[in-house]
């Protein structure tokens, strides 16, 4: 059966291609690229959408400083249709050549010594990934260029998907997927004196910003979760409390971007687990090997990432390597680390090619950690992956079942997002969040050293599970408050004493940081609603008087525990100008500051890309690994992008 792929409203002309398998029909000025692979008919082609890499488009995970692009516009990417082979290929134990990204002819790879994990069989014969590339730009396998935005439509499988291309972004087809956010608006006290939310640990959105910026594109908008921007940071909390697994403090200072309102930091620092004192680990390395995983700042990059991880376990832990592409199977056994040689050559193995089928991945990955269960010690799957499921398992309902039953037996789940392009961040970040587990996008291997070497403890190791926050307001000193992100984390007020409901994880060393915006009491924009005709409004509690202007009350539990314990920290606002406020708070507002004028926040009051500028360089203070240098250039960065053509990616 021969596949399809049509290109419309094409405003330029397309030079023949050179490959024999290719055929081009015009039907009323619109041309189909027909082609099938010759003595397999049974499998569809792969399409890829490639412009070759000139100066400025290849990626390059190594190259500037931390955070310096590893994707760039006119990086390639490609397309599989979602039909799978029926005898696609696993890799296990196998010699398996490596892909050029910019090769547009047919590649045959042998099977030998491939295991298909549906039958246990060895597959037999050859198995083919046919690409061809449609230039945007100079250049292309058709030459050419094209102007204005262009509708594709890729067919397989029966299926039908349309995607979106900008000649100006390279011709890189754009599928990628951001969970809507709706902002947390302002609430009155009186009427709404509790704030709940789980805790949440993920650095994913600050990276995915991080690449955008440096594309020369502002972010999507729903790619901006504030949470994560701020915890991207390390500050300097209250040490660990000898009666918790981690320190709570709290902060008040005034509002940089609203002058008459207060803001209200909660700071908490994890307990650090020493290398020393770290339980052995059983690891299963769940590594994406589909189609779409073949451009440099994917797979490449993540076989060095996931051995920059390897560098750092001891003899005593062990690894296991699953993969999946159109079906899934096992790379490497779990081999004790004393053999890293045996696993890195393993790595090494991995190439692209197939379709996507993640949920059978998945499966097979818990699967192989029940078996290598270490009692008391860390278990977790690792996946890492472009989130493009596409095939068996693949509807986010069914995928956030699967993982929150695998969490419930002490199976943790570490997310790692590559690529760009068809990158799907809504889909990983509730695995990782169901999965007892946090979520990182390593777009360099400077920010892979970060997440895999200087903070492997808190990547591996959780100190507490099901972290709720539940903040009670004093109406008396408070009029509203507005929680400043972690609008995908909030929680009914119920469920702060319901241990049966699943939070947050905080690792190793971590800290974790919550904003709120105050109103002060007076200074409320007065009844949103109509006075109530059946009841009087409350009177206050002698507490009320008491000059705090808040209680933060935190539940947990013990990492393999199911009963949780409270802690609670009651605050009084001090009335400390914000020049007077810590360095780490002032940050803090810079960057919270920033994630607004991202998402065109109504929020945003007076925030100025100059005036989060002048913060983030007073505020840098300490700054091990650069971090807050760093986020002063993006910054410079936004900044010329949103006063020029003001480009955005959503």
């Amino acid at each position: 059966m021969t596949s399809f792929f049509r290109k419309s409203r094409i405003a330029g002309p397309i030079a023949a291609c050179a490959a024999s398998a290719a055929l081009i029909v015009v039907l009323n000025a619109s041309p189909w690229i027909i082609f099938s692979p010759p003595n397999h008919p049974s499998r569809p082609a792969a399409i890829s959408l490639q412009t070759p890499p000139g100066p400025e488009s290849g990626p390059c995970p190594e190259s500037g400083p931390h955070g310096n692009p590893s994707v760039a516009s006119g990086a390639p990417e490609a397309l599989i249709p979602d039909n799978p082979p029926v005898e696609d290929p696993v890799l296990k134990d196998a010699e398996i050549s490596d892909h050029s990204e910019t090769d547009n002819s047919q590649d045959y790879e042998s099977s030998k010594g491939i295991e298909d994990a549906t039958t246990g069989k060895p597959f037999q014969g050859k198995h083919w990934n046919s690409v061809i590339g449609v230039g945007g730009g100079s250049g292309g396998a058709f030459g050419g260029r094209f102007g204005g935005r262009r509708n594709l439509r890729a067919y397989g499988g029966g299926r039908l998907q349309r995607y979106d291309s900008d000649p100006a972004e390279g011709g890189v087809m754009n599928t990628e997927q951001y969970a809507n956010i709706k902002e947390n608006p302002f609430l009155q006290s009186a009427d709404n004196p509790l704030s709940t939310f789980s805790i949440d640990v993920d650095t994913a959105s600050y990276s995915v910003m991080r690449s955008h910026l440096s594309g020369g594109a502002l972010p999507p908008r729903d790619a901006i979760r504030i949470e994560e921007l701020l915890n991207y940071f390390p500050y300097s909390y209250e040490d660990p409390l000898e009666s918790g697994p981690f320190g709570v403090g709290v902060e008040f200072c005034g509002c940089p971007w609203a002058p008459s309102h207060r803001i209200a930091r909660i700071g908490i620092k994890a307990a650090e687990v020493r290398r020393e004192d770290m339980k052995p680990a059983n690891l299963v390395f769940l590594v994406d090997v589909s189609g779409s995983m073949m451009p440099q700042n994917k797979l490449p990059l993540l076989v060095k990432a996931l051995k920059l991880l390897l560098g750092e376990l001891r003899s005593e832990d062990r690894v296991a390597i699953a993969v999946y592409a159109g079906a899934s199977g096992l790379a490497l056994q779990s081999t004790a680390c004393d053999r890293k040689a045996e696993i890195a050559a393993a790595l090494d193995k991995l190439s692209s090619g197939g379709s996507t089928n993640g949920g059978a991945g998945i499966q097979l990955a818990y699967k192989v950690a029940a078996e290598n269960f270490v009692p008391g010690g860390v278990n977790r799957v690792i996946l890492a992956t472009d989130g493009d499921f596409n095939v068996g398992v693949s509807s986010h309902g069914e995928l956030v079942r699967l993982i929150e039953e695998k969490a419930k037996t002490g199976m943790f789940l570490t997310v790692l997002g590559f690529g760009r392009g068809n990158y799907k961040d809504s889909t990983l970040e509730s695995l990782a969040d169901k999965g007892n587990g946090n979520y990182a996008y390593i777009d360099s291997l400077l920010e892979a050293k970060k997440v895999l070497v200087e903070q492997v403890g808190g990547t591996l190791v959780a100190v507490a599970k099901d972290v709720k926050i539940q903040v009670e307001f004093n109406p008396a000193c408070v009029d509203e408050y507005r929680l400043i992100g972690y609008e995908n984390r909030l929680l009914r007020k119920e469920d702060f004493n319901d241990d049966t409901k699943d939070a947050g994880e905080i690792g190793s060393g971590h800290t974790v940081t919550a904003l709120y915006e105050l109103v002060p009491a007076g200074l409320g924009g007065g009844a949103r609603v109509d006075a109530l005709k059946y009841q009087n409004a409350p009177r206050l509690a002698p507490g009320a008087y008491s000059g705090e202007a808040l209680t933060v009350k935190i539940r947990y539990k013990k990492p393999d525990g199911d009963t949780s314990v409270l802690m609670e920290f009651p605050s009084v606002d001090s009335w400390t100008p914000f020049a007077q406020a810590s360095c780490d708070l002032r940050f803090a507002c810079a960057v919270a500051s920033f994630g607004m004028l991202l998402r065109e926040s109504e929020h945003k009051g007076a925030s100025s890309f100059d005036s989060v500028l002048v913060l983030a360089l007073e505020c840098a203070g300490r700054d091990p690994g650069g971090y807050r240098a760093e986020f002063a250039r993006l910054v410079e960065r936004a900044r010329e992008i949103a006063g020029t053509a003001g480009k955005r990616t959503d």
